[in-house]
Order: structure tokens, then C-alpha cells, then sequence
């Protein structure tokens, strides 16, 4: 048996549910292993579906045996019926995260179609699946760390060739190109790369502007590998590093590691959060640190738990999140630092491996 399915199972019986209409392709990869585009599963007490076109009927067999296939001909007033009238007025969840409301539109108009006595009640589901992946399986982490170690190559190779003269563009590019080269899908999401005060910009994007020297360089970067996604952020310097960088890069350093120190099964991500940000706002920049301290990473880049302020999301051993502080001073620059860990036995472990600066005795 299919133990995600089977996990998904107990969650629909706490929630009411007799049956869940997965449309997140996400989630539908994280219980079928189907890679294809489109697609629906439904996941019934007793059954599990995969409904697919003409293009993925072979690929669905194949990557999914444990499921029966549902060939999803024509428009969905055609072949979304016959699908969930065995389900006759029981209650059937969709993801309201997901399903926009044309397709909600879609689909009910698909079940009024259906005879009295065969229209199951659809309702909305909190993201039950997105729970079941938040929490990573020891293969899932393993997953992680190799996609973590291409990152990190492709970080340290490009990190240790930068000099000014370089763009912000062809840093990028130089990552990516390593990352295909070396196995990886792609990125799993387009590299920031910020020199100077365009560091100030936590999501910058690449420009033709040369880096130059003297001043710092936030490289936010990420591979795909195998359908899980990495996500780290370096700041580097071009050059001998002035007072005021050493003295920001530092602040940002121990708020970092105090946070992997002091993060603990049972905390919330605001009490996470707030470890990091008691640290630069006791250095005078609480105003200059203004997103959450970290989120979940697998097979998107940010999915379940979030380290936040507002976040009362509970930290369990098997999660995998980042955690990245950062102090971003307008017209001059930035300095974000940002890992990957996964918490085992209550406490955190550190997945990425790129090299970061030494200053003031701290760095490592």
C-alpha cells in the first residue's frame, strides 16, 4: 500500500472528508510519483484514481501502478462525472488553495449534471497533503542533501572565479550552467544576484550592471535535482571587505547561528523567528530585517513549515527549512545568509556545506 495515500487517509477522517480531489501537481507528485503536467487524483477511502489525457496514459501506468487510470476525454462535464458518481452524496474535498473559481465553476457544474442520489457534496479542504509533506521521509531528506551538495558546487565554483567586471547576468548564468552540467533539472528558482547597493532589494534580480570592486555581492541561488528543490544565499565580498561590511555580515552571522542553535522540535516559527531577530535588534537594525526567518523547502522551493513572526506553525523532527536573516540598508547594500537544515532527534542539522566569510572570529 501507498503510504503517503495511507497517511492522507487518517487526515480525510479527521477532517470529515470521504474522498479529496488532488489538483496540485505538487501534491499529486508527492503521492503518485506522476511527473506529468496535468492531471487529477482522487483519493477515496478505499480507492485511489488518477485521471489523465491521451498524452500521459502510459506515463500514468507506468509511474503509478497502485492507481487505476481515469482517462480524462474531452471537457470536464464529460469525464469528471463518471469519476465521482461512485461517491453518490458523500462529502468530496478539493483544494481551495489550488482550484481557482473557474474551475470550481468547472467541476460543479460537472456534478449538478449527475442524477439525484449520485452528486457528491464538494467542499472545501484545508491542504491536508501540504501537512503530509511539510514532515520528509528519510529518503526525502536524502533527496535534500544532494541536491543541496549541487548547490553548493555550483555556488563555490562560481564564488571562487566572480570578479569585477563580471555581471550581475553572467554570475547567474554561470550557476545555472554548472548546474545543468553537473546533472541537476534546472534551478528551482531564478537567481538573485545583487551587487552593491542593489543588495538593499531582498528578491533583486540580475542586471547587466559589472560588479565591481569593494563592494558586497548577495547570491540567492537554488538547483532542482530529482524533483526537489535547494535554496541557499551567500554574500560575498570583491576585495578586501571595508568596517561597515565585516560589521553587518558579522550581526547577521550570529543572529543565524544563534537561531540553528536555539530551533527545537516543539518551538513555533514565530519563536524561531524572534531568536534571529532579538539578535539584530539588539545591534540597532530591527527595522533593516523584515521578512520571516526561514520556510520549508522539498519539492518546491517554499512550501510548509514557515518561520515567521506570524507563523504558529510547530517545528517536528523530519522538517527541512531554511533559515536566512538578513540586513538590507537602502543605498548601501545588503547582507543575507541563508542554509538548509532538517531537525533530527529535537535539534537542528545543517545541510549546506558552502563556505561563508571569516570575520571577527565568527565566520566559518
Amino acid at each position: 500500500m501507498n503510504e503517503r495515500v495511507a497517511r492522507l487517509r487518517g487526515l480525510l477522517a479527521e477532517a470529515g472528508l470521504d474522498a479529496l480531489l488532488v489538483s496540485d501537481p505538487y501534491n499529486r507528485r508527492y503521492l503518485s510519483e506522476f511527473t506529468g503536467s496535468a492531471g487529477y487524483l482522487l483519493i477515496t477511502r478505499d480507492e485511489s484514481v488518477i485521471a489523465t489525457d491521451f498524452r500521459y496514459w502510459e506515463q500514468a501506468g507506468q509511474q503509478c501502478p497502485d492507481f487505476r487510470l481515469h482517462k480524462a476525454i474531452g471537457q470536464a462535464a464529460e469525464w469528471f462525472p463518471p469519476l465521482v458518481a461512485p461517491l453518490g452524496e458523500k462529502k468530496l474535498g478539493f483544494e481551495q488553495a489550488h482550484v481557482t473559481y473557474q474551475l470550481h465553476k468547472v467541476l460543479r457544474a460537472a456534478v449538478d449534471s449527475l442524477p439525484a442520489g449520485q452528486r457528491p457534496e464538494m467542499v472545501p479542504a484545508e491542504p491536508l497533503v501540504e501537512r503530509l509533506r511539510a514532515v520528509k521521509e528519510p529518503a526525502q531528506v536524502a533527496a535534500m542533501e544532494r541536491v543541496i551538495a549541487l548547490g553548493d558546487a555550483a555556488f563555490t565554483y562560481v564564488a571562487e572565479r566572480a570578479e569585477p567586471g563580471w555581471t550581475e547576468k553572467q554570475v547567474a548564468w554561470e550557476i545555472e550552467r554548472y548546474i545543468r552540467e553537473h546533472g541537476g533539472e534546472g534551478l528551482s528558482f531564478p537567481t538573485i544576484v545583487a551587487g552593491g547597493a542593489w543588495g538593499a532589494l531582498p528578491h533583486a534580480y540580475p542586471r547587466d550592471y559589472e560588479l565591481r570592486e569593494g563592494e558586497g555581492v548577495v547570491i540567492d541561488m537554488g538547483a532542482l535535482l530529482d524533483g526537489y528543490c535547494s535554496d541557499m544565499t551567500r554574500t560575498i565580498f570583491l576585495g578586501r571587505p571595508d568596517d561597515q561590511f565585516r560589521k553587518i555580515y558579522d550581526i547577521v552571522f550570529v543572529a543565524q547561528q544563534a537561531a540553528a542553535e536555539a530551533i527545537e522540535s516543539g518551538m513555533k516559527g514565530h519563536d524561531a523567528h524572534m531568536v534571529a531577530q532579538n539578535v539584530i535588534e539588539a545591534a540597532g537594525y530591527a527595522e533593516n530585517f523584515q521578512h520571516g526567518l526561514g520556510h520549508g523547502s522539498g519539492l518546491q522551493v517554499h512550501e510548509a513549515p514557515r518561520l515567521g513572526r506570524n507563523s504558529s506553525d510547530v517545528l517536528q523532527d523530519g522538517m527541512v527549512f531554511s533559515i536566512e536573516p538578513g540586513i538590507y540598508l537602502p543605498g548601501w547594500g545588503g547582507v543575507r545568509i541563508e542554509d538548509l537544515a532538517v531537525l533530527e532527534s529535537g535539534r537542528c542539522r545543517v545541510l549546506s556545506k558552502a563556505p561563508k566569510l571569516q570575520f571577527a572570529g565568527v565566520g566559518a
